[in-house]
Parts: structure tokens; C-alpha cells; sequence
């Protein structure tokens, strides 16, 4: 259920990077300030990212997630009655604010219901659902563009997360208190942030996502500017990376829970799965001098790699946190990765505008995995429970 939530997130958030073009025709948006509409999305879902973690651990994950979806599902209705560019943002910020929450109640989830060795597996599927949602969103977006307006791409998307919630209603029932006795309280924030192992995942998935959100949310655009793609050309080919990057998701989840299962320790597996993971995604510097054919492959490589990585940089909140502090580290850790997103975002819309092109902003995306897991090699000595005390 969890992972089609993920799946309706990622839908809903491409809406408008795949529609772009058909907007413009409308909405005259330039690169920067397609940038700024992405980072009012991004400023929103890292502020909810942290506060939706502390949400979540406050009124559990059924409460939780039917007020996050219900929230970003009607905002994302809402970009069908813009009317320009700050109305755009509004709807985009309005989003941002619904689904920031999403990830941290996942991760609560699967710290209350599943044990250490079956996490990241658990993880891995959730995960995929970026990539099954992010996957569908380009042909099915054209197919409505194909046969009405955008903004019926809005208004459709927002309807199948009003669906979820009723399923989630009707199916959801929390076990915490079933099987694992009284829930641990909440543990203050000021307390998670002294320890390095907390600003280490944060620095390094503030420095990841800015890449995975350059992906996500200017592939499309760069099919449209540099490749010279229309709507129908994205929806054939866009999908293909996204497609990768599910299987990403499963084969890092699984990998490291095999790597566990077959008596190696916490620690290894899951460094040595984020090593691998960041090893491949240097390869996208490539992409400005292939073809496009080669281009797309490049792209579905770096996909797969950024989701397998994303997938245990997800889970190490639950293998290193006690459960009362798992949705609280969650949301620390989304927050810094989202504003890594609004940082690199406007950076591209700048660059782009003043004439650095494509291949240098790829150049630089190429390098980040590396230096974020660099980082988590300095900050997370042993993967391991820690020991926190619940003082302020």
C-alpha cells in the first residue's frame, strides 16, 4: 500500500515537468523560472519533510499518511485552475507541503513492522515506487495531453490519490502497540542533532538528491530543449530510466539483505551496497557527447544507481535510531536532501540561462554520490544501533 502511495507521489510531482511544453503554450515559463516553480515545491517538501517526520511519530502512520495524502492529492488538483506563473508556484509549494511527509511515514512503517534483516528489502520495494510512478507519469501524461487539455493531467492525478486514501482507510490497521508493546515517546530534535551520525545523513543526502532531483525533474526538459523531443517522443523514451531506477530500488534493498542473511555484518552491508551504488553514477557525464539512444542508457544506469543508493540511505535511520526517533531522523535527513533539490535546482535554471549548457551542469551532478558517501564513510563509523538517551 505504501509503495502505491510513493508510486501516486512521484506521479503527481512529474505532472508538470512532462507537461511543460503543452503549459508554455499557455504560461510562458522560463528556465529559471521553471527552477523557481520547482524549488517552491522543494522548499515546502523539506520543511514537511522534518516537521511531517515529527508528525508522524506523534499520531502514527494510518493518521499520518491520510492527512498527507489527502493534502498533496487537492494541491495537486489545484495547478489545473493556474492561470500563470505565481499561481504555478502556489500550486507547486501546496504540493510540496502534502507530500513532504511521505517518506518519513514509510520509514516509520517499516521500523515498527519488519525486523533489521527484512528492512531494506521492505525499503527497496517502497522505494520502487518512485520509479514506478516517475515511469508511468510521461506516457500517461501524454495520452491526456493527446486527448484534452493539461489541465485535466492534474485533475486525474489528483483523483487516484483521493482513491488511495479510502483504501488506506478501509485496509491500514498499526501493529505497534500489537506487537511491539507501548510506543517508545518522541525524542526532541536538539538531542537527535548532536549526534554526527544525524548531520552526516543529512549532508549526504542534501549533496544526492540534488542530483536526483536535477533527474527528476529536468529530464524531460533537456529531451525538450537539447534532444529536440515532443510530448509523444518523452512519453516513448522518458519512461525507460524511471523503469531502471525500480529495479534499482529492489536490487539494493535485496542485495544488502542478502549480504546480511549470509552472516556479514550491519555495517558492511550496507556500505558496501551504497559503494557500489555511487560507483555508477559517474557514468552520466557521458550523456552530452552519446547519442541519444546511448544518452537514454547512460540515464537508466545513473537511475538505477541513484535508487539503490536511495534506498539505503532510507533505511539507515531505522538500523541506527531507536523507533521513538526513527520518523524525527527520517524527516532531518528529507529535509537536508530537499534543499539540496531547491539549491541545485536554481542553480540549473541559472547556468542554463547563462549559457553553461547541459554537459557542465551533468558534469557536476556526476561527482555527487561520491562525495556523499565519502561522507557517510566519515560520519557513520559502524552501522549499528546507537544510544540515545531521551533527555533535553
Amino acid at each position: 500500500m505504501i509503495a502505491v502511495a510513493i508510486a501516486i507521489s512521484y506521479l503527481d510531482r512529474q505532472t508538470l515537468p512532462v507537461a511543460i511544453a503543452a503549459i508554455q503554450r499557455d504560461i510562458p515559463i522560463s528556465n529559471t523560472q521553471f527552477s523557481q516553480l520547482q524549488a517552491a515545491f522543494l522548499v515546502a517538501y523539506a520543511v514537511m519533510y522534518a516537521g511531517g517526520g515529527k508528525l508522524i511519530d506523534v499520531l502514527g502512520t494510518r493518521r499520518g499518511f491520510v492527512w498527507i495524502m489527502t493534502t498533496w492529492s487537492l494541491a495537486c488538483a489545484s495547478h489545473g485552475f493556474a492561470t500563470g506563473f505565481r499561481s504555478l508556484a502556489v500550486s507547486r509549494f501546496l504540493l510540496g507541503l502534502g507530500e513532504g511527509g511521505g517518506f518519513p511515514a514509510a520509514t516509520k512503517a517499516i521500523a515498527e513492522r519488519f525486523p533489521v534483516a527484512q528492512r531494506s528489502t521492505a525499503m527497496g520495494i517502497i522505494n520502487s515506487g518512485t520509479a514506478v510512478g516517475a515511469m508511468v507519469a510521461p506516457p500517461a501524461i501524454a495520452a491526456i495531453l493527446g486527448a484534452t487539455s493539461w489541465r485535466w493531467v492534474f485533475f486525474v492525478t489528483s483523483l487516484l490519490g483521493l482513491l488511495w486514501t479510502l483504501w488506506w482507510l478501509r485496509d491500514y490497521t498499526p501493529v505497534g502497540a500489537v506487537q511491539h508493546g507501548p510506543a517508545e515517546p518522541p525524542i526532541p530534535w536538539l538531542r537527535l542533532l548532536t549526534f554526527r551520525e544525524t548531520w552526516g545523513l543529512v549532508m549526504a543526502k542534501f549533496i544526492s538528491d540534488a542530483a536526483w532531483y536535477f533527474y527528476l525533474f529536468w529530464l524531460p526538459k533537456y529531451l525538450y530543449d537539447v534532444r529536440g523531443f515532443d510530448t509523444k517522443s518523452v512519453g516513448y523514451y522518458a519512461w525507460i530510466p524511471y523503469a531502471l531506477a525500480g529495479v534499482g530500488s529492489l536490487t539494493g534493498g535485496w542485495f544488502s539483505s542478502r549480504l546480511l542473511t549470509a552472516g556479514k555484518s550491519l555495517n558492511f552491508s550496507r556500505k558496501l551496497t551504497l559503494g557500489l551504488s555511487a560507483a555508477l553514477m559517474p557514468i552520466v557525464a557521458l550523456v552530452s557527447s552519446s547519442p541519444v539512444e546511448m544518452a537514454i542508457a547512460l540515464f537508466s544506469v545513473a537511475f538505477f544507481g541513484q535508487q539503490s543508493w536511495s534506498t539505503l540511505v532510507m533505511i539507515l535511520p531505522a538500523d541506527l535510531f531507536p523507533r521513538g526517533a526513527v520518523g524525527s531522523v527520517a524527516g532531518l535527513v528529507g529535509f537536508g536532501g530537499s534543499m539540496g533539490g531547491v539549491v541545485f535546482n536554481l542553480a540549473t535554471g541559472f547556468l542554463l540561462d547563462h549559457g553553461f549548457g547541459y554537459g557542465f551542469v551533468l558534469g557536476l551532478v556526476s561527482t555527487f554520490h561520491i562525495v556523499a558517501f565519502l561522507i557517510i564513510l566519515l560520519t557513520v563509523r559502524d552501522v549499528k544501533p546507537l544510544a540515545v538517551e531521551r533527555k533535553h
